[in-house]
């Protein structure tokens, strides 16, 4: 009997995309009481780009899996499945299969996963598998959130934070392996630190029967306990990662986190002795965009040439949930 020989991944394209509207700090400091400075100092964010009436998840997912298309060299029609990580569908039922309508992937099942500003890095690692035993060869991977919807802007300490944006990466089976390690947790405990809660209101359907008819309250965070998770979790899961490959810290090139705060990137990076020119930070430009960050954040990395062939990229997503996991990959 021939024994099969376990596929490996390959990163072979990526994609991003994002509304046109900016908002800056000085805009927000016309909307709630804050200033640039304010913002700037505690968080790094300078600005955000936010959708408006009218523009789709769906739209946005689809433009950022184009790209990453594109540069694979890969036709739509050769993805078998897209996997699109978001907790803003345009429909609660699922975004994904707007997505592979909208890209010609008529071959490709989709699926919407939800994990919050983890559900890249979860992606990821669920594709993997898919990939590693042989039931897919080619995998869209898209982040994308708008939770702009879900803001409350007279909240200063968190409408500050969220932007919106899509990012993607093309992974393809290959006869070696360049996911090198990955872990991923969760701890419900924490669950009220980070939410997008539902609400309802009682709707009465006859004298003795209530049903609820509802929607979703707007984003509530405790920022310090949040701050304090992921400066402790973060570390200990990329190391986590890093052994299960049998690398160290030494051994990567780039630091690619979820942009959630600069001082979190900072802290994370001191606390795993990796230089700071080797953490991809673009928040100051797009701000929180959850599961879209980790995506954008590498596509411009690697268009701008920073990120080449052979880099080991650490790559951590931390969030509601409260969720957290970590893939060191090998890009190309």
């Amino acid at each position: 009997m021939v024994q099969q020989t376990q596929l490996g991944v390959s990163w072979v394209g990526c994609g991003s995309a994002h509304p046109a509207m900016v908002l800056s700090n000085t805009d927000l400091s016309q909307v709630v009481d804050t200033s640039d400075e304010w913002i700037t100092t505690r968080t790094g964010i300078q600005q955000r780009y936010l959708a408006q009436g009218g523009e789709s998840l769906s739209a946005l997912a689809a433009q950022a899996g184009q790209a990453a298309l594109e540069m694979a060299q890969v036709d739509a029609t050769g993805v078998d499945l897209i996997i699109l990580a978001t907790s803003t569908p345009d429909d609660l039922f699922g975004s994904a299969s707007q997505v592979q309508a909208a890209l010609g992937a008529s071959q490709a099942v989709a699926f919407d996963l939800t994990a919050a500003c983890s559900g890249f890095v979860f992606a990821l690692v669920t594709a993997s598998q898919f990939i590693r035993t042989g039931a897919y060869r080619t995998v869209l991977v898209i982040g994308a959130d708008m939770l702009s919807r879900w803001v409350d802007w007279t909240d200063r300490r968190t409408c500050i934070l969220f932007g919106d944006g899509a990012g993607a990466v093309v992974l393809q089976a290959s006869d070696r392996d360049r996911l090198l390690g990955f872990e991923m947790r969760s701890d419900g405990t924490m669950n009220d630190c980070l939410t997008l809660a539902y609400g309802s209101e009682p709707q009465t359907l006859m004298a003795d029967k209530t049903v609820q008819q509802g929607t979703f309250q707007p984003i509530t965070m405790n920022g310090k306990e949040v701050y304090r998770f992921a400066v402790k979790r973060v570390p200990e899961v990329i190391e986590k990662a890093l052994f299960r490959g049998g690398l160290t810290a030494g051994d990567i090139d780039w630091l690619v986190l979820h942009q959630a705060n600069q001082r979190i990137l900072d802290a994370v990076a001191d606390r795993m002795g990796i230089p700071s020119e080797r953490v991809i930070s673009n928040m100051a430009r797009y701000g929180n965009t959850s599961a879209a960050s980790i995506p954008i954040a590498l596509d411009e990395a690697v268009r701008s040439g920073r990120i080449k062939a052979g880099d080991v990229i650490a790559s951590s997503g931390f969030g509601a949930g409260l969720t957290w996991g970590a893939a060191i990959f090998e890009w190309g």
